[in-house]
C-alpha cells in the first residue's frame, strides 16, 4: 500500500493524529487550489471550480469536523490512489 493510500485510509477512518499538511496534500491532489489567509488568519481556505469551498484552520490538533470534509471530498471525488 503507498503512503498516500495509507493516507486516504486514516482519513477516511476519521483518525484523531493527522496534520493539516496531510489534509492539504490530499485536498490539492484533486484538484484545489489553497488561497493563503489574510490578515494574520490562520485560516486556509481551498477552492475548486464546481465545488464548495473548504475553509481548514492551520492548529494543532485538527478536529474531526475538518477531517470530516476532506472525506466528504474522497468519498464524492472517488479513489485518486494514482496521484502522489
Amino acid at each position: 500500500m503507498s503512503k498516500f493510500a495509507k493516507l486516504l485510509s486514516k482519513i477516511t477512518d476519521l483518525s484523531n493524529d493527522l496534520r493539516f499538511e496531510e489534509l492539504a496534500k490530499v485536498l490539492i491532489s484533486y484538484g484545489y487550489a489553497q488561497d493563503s489567509p489574510k490578515g494574520g488568519s490562520s485560516h486556509y481556505t481551498f477552492r475548486k471550480p464546481g465545488c464548495n469551498p473548504i475553509t481548514i484552520p492551520k492548529h494543532s490538533p485538527i478536529k474531526k469536523v475538518y477531517v470530516k470534509m476532506v472525506k466528504d471530498v474522497i468519498e464524492k471525488e472517488g479513489d485518486n490512489d494514482e496521484i502522489k
